[in-house]
């Protein structure tokens, strides 16, 4: 199939076979896991994880490539026509770990793809919902984002992006992938990401919307001192002088969540 990558999709499609090699090896499918993937494309992930033996689902929301996996007709494959961003995944994770119970399986959770660069952080967040029940996701995704999720505080990196996803989740940038490995070659670097859900943390949906908000504040001008950015809240969140001298940057995201559960006791949110 000569299929177009299509710019409105943020399609870059993946054709180094070394690459794909890595890729399924870090996936690690087992017989017994339950693997969706978003954006199959043309199948440069998919092929070799059906080829294992394992069934697969997957997202697409390309009508010419839904068609295009339809004609296969490949019965281990189930293919659902949904933008990403919409699709529950949650729902499918709850299900997948229903039958999984049923059948006395010891198989795994897990979200794997090559995202569309273009809403990998709105993406990101959405699949949040699905982190009680999903064991592993593994992403390619472009470079810059993933050092922004694995930065640590005081890094140049840190940022919102860093602390929201390091309180639901353990990362682990696992290598680079370059612009020569895609037809066409996207114009950013490129990289695969393992995330490892934290489970069981208890924090309700309150504190999480208390905790977007103070950490978008913290962040809102990066440059200025914590004085600036917080100092409508340094009385409720008993900021000292020290702290109010910092930068976002400098603030760990558990300090991040006890401010977020200090506002909830304050009903500020």
């Amino acid at each position: 199939m000569a299929h177009q990558a299509r710019k409105r999709f943020g399609q870059h499609f993946l054709t180094d076979p070394s690459i794909i090699n890595a890729i399924i090896a870090r996936i690690h499918p087992g017989m017994q896991d339950h693997i969706i993937e978003i954006g199959p494309g043309l199948g440069a992930m998919t092929l070799p994880l059906l080829d294992q033996g394992i069934s697969l689902e997957v997202v697409e929301i390309d009508r010419d490539l839904i068609d295009f996996w339809q004609k296969k007709n490949l019965p281990q494959l189930s293919i659902y026509q949904a933008d990403a961003l919409d699709y529950d995944f949650a729902l499918w994770a709850k299900t997948a770990l229903d039958e999984m119970k049923h059948s006395q399986s010891n198989g795994r959770v897990k979200i794997v793809g090559n995202l569309p660069y273009n809403i990998s952080t709105p993406l990101l967040f959405h699949l949040i919902d699905a982190i009680e029940q999903v064991d592993e996701q593994i992403f390619m995704l472009q470079k810059e984002v993933i050092d922004r999720m694995v930065a640590k505080p005081g890094d140049s990196e840190y940022g919102r992006l860093s602390v929201m996803l390091q309180i639901r989740y353990h990362l682990e940038l696992c290598f680079e992938v370059p612009p020569s490995a895609f037809e066409p070659p996207p114009k950013v670097n490129s990289a695969i990401v393992a995330m490892y859900p934290k489970k069981n943390t208890g924090i309700s949906p309150t504190q999480w919307n208390a905790l977007e908000k103070i950490v978008a504040k913290a962040f809102s001008q990066r440059r200025k001192v914590l004085a600036n950015n917080l100092g409508e809240y340094r009385d409720i969140l008993e900021l000292d002088q020290h702290v109010l001298r910092s930068r976002a940057q400098d603030i760990d995201g558990t300090t991040y969540l006890s401010w977020a559960n200090k506002l909830v006791q304050a009903n500020q949110v």
